[in-house]
C-alpha cells in the first residue's frame, strides 16, 4: 500500500480561501504526490467546493466526520452516504477533538467507522492518549482500549485506516520520539492483527504536529504509513515537503 498522508484542515477556510488552497496544493504536490496517496479534509460545507478543483488529479478528498446513520432527525451532522455522494473517499472518525469537545466514545466511533464502510468510505480511525495518561504510564492500556473498542471487528487491512495521534502532541508543537511512534504503532498493528490473521496492508499514520522538518524522521520510522497533518496542510510549500518525505 502507498504511504498516506492526509490533511486536516479543521474548522479553517472559507470559500474562496478553500479553493485558492486547494488550487495551489494540486499545483505543488504534482510530482510530490507520485510518492504518496494524498488526501485533502476540510469543513464539510467547503468539500464540493474543494472536489471540484481536485477532481481530476491525483488528490483525493475526505470528511472530517460523518454520523452512524444515513439520514434521519439529526440536525448538524453529516451522512456517510452524503460524503460519498460528494466525491469523498476517506472520513476521520474519533479525533481526539471529536473524543474530547464532544464526549465521542469508543463504541460511537465503532459505528461511524461501520457506517462509513456501508458507504464505501475509507474510515480513518483516530486512536491517542492525553498528557495525563501518558505521564501516569498508561499509553499501553489507552490505545488497547480505544483500538479494540474503536475499529469494526470485521474490517479488514485494506479497508481502514488507523491514526495514532497523542493528543498532547497535537497543535502544541511537541512530538513523540521515534521510539515512542514504533511502539504504539507496533501495539496498534498486533492488535488489529488479533483475531484477524495478520496486518499485512494495514496503513498506520502518526499525526501531532507533524511538520515538514520533522516528517522524513517520522515517515521513515518502523509500521509508520503515513502522516494526518493539521496546520502544516494548510500551507501548500510545507505540506508538499511532507509529501516528498514519504519513503521511495
Amino acid at each position: 500500500m502507498p504511504y498516506l498522508i492526509a490533511g486536516n484542515w479543521k474548522m479553517n477556510g472559507t470559500l474562496a480561501s478553500a479553493e485558492a488552497l486547494a488550487a495551489e496544493l494540486i499545483a505543488t504536490v504534482r510530482g510530490a504526490a507520485a510518492q504518496a496517496e494524498v488526501v485533502l479534509c476540510p469543513p464539510a460545507p467547503l468539500i464540493p467546493a474543494v472536489r471540484a478543483v481536485t477532481k481530476g488529479t491525483a488528490v483525493a478528498v475526505g470528511g472530517q466526520d460523518c454520523h452512524t446513520k444515513e439520514k434521519g432527525a439529526h440536525t448538524g451532522d453529516v451522512s456517510p452516504v452524503l460524503l460519498a455522494e460528494l466525491g469523498c473517499r476517506f472520513v476521520i472518525v474519533g479525533h481526539s477533538e471529536r473524543r474530547a469537545d464532544h464526549g465521542e466514545t469508543d463504541e460511537l466511533v465503532r459505528a461511524k467507522a461501520e457506517a462509513a464502510l456501508k458507504a464505501g468510505l475509507t474510515p480513518i480511525i483516530c486512536v491517542g492518549e492525553t498528557e495525563a495518561e501518558r505521564e501516569r504510564g498508561e499509553t499501553t492500556t489507552v490505545i488497547a482500549r480505544q483500538v479494540t473498542g474503536s475499529v469494526p471487528g470485521g474490517a479488514t487491512a485494506e479497508k481502514v485506516v488507523i491514526a495514532y495521534e497523542p493528543v498532547w502532541a497535537i497543535g502544541t508543537g511537541k512530538t513523540a520520539t521515534t521510539a515512542d511512534i514504533a511502539a504504539v504503532h507496533g501495539q496498534i498493528a498486533t492488535l488489529f492483527a488479533a483475531g484477524r490473521g495478520g496486518s499485512d496492508g494495514l496503513r498506520i499514520l502518526y499525526g501531532g504536529s507533524v511538520k515538514a522538518a520533522n516528517a522524513k524522521e517520522i515517515l521513515a520510522t518502523n509500521n509508520v504509513s503515513g502522516a494526518l497533518v493539521g496546520g502544516a496542510s494548510l500551507d501548500a510549500a510545507e505540506f508538499s515537503r511532507i509529501i516528498e518525505s514519504c519513503p521511495r
